[in-house]
């Protein structure tokens, strides 16, 4: 099946639209939620949860150097409040495990 550019154009408008959707569904329905309860609290801690299963992957896949820059990162992190100093300091890391010690 040949694509035609109308096809090109009809497919990136459709997935303009679901996104668009799918924003403004969240939009719509958030005002719904429990603002109180333990529904809210699980909601809060969503943003969490996600940056955590997205990370820990990689970190895994790294191995030790991986292991050692996140948890320094971490730690960075919750002394010094800085996010910018502990993810410079995370990589500093696995930099140099990857280009020295291995």
């Amino acid at each position: 099946m040949q694509l035609t550019e109308s096809m090109m154009f009809g497919a990136i408008a459709l997935c303009a639209l679901v996104t668009y959707s799918l924003r403004a569904g969240g939009l719509l329905l958030a005002e719904r939620l429990p603002q109180s309860g333990r529904i809210r609290k699980a909601m809060d801690a969503l943003p969490g949860t996600i940056m955590v299963s997205l990370v820990a992957p990689s970190v895994f896949a790294a191995g030790a150097g991986g292991m050692a820059g996140a948890a320094l990162t971490v730690l960075v992190a919750w002394r010094t409040g800085n996010v910018f100093v502990a993810m410079l300091a995370g990589m500093a890391v696995v930099a140099v495990e990857r280009n020295f010690l291995v």
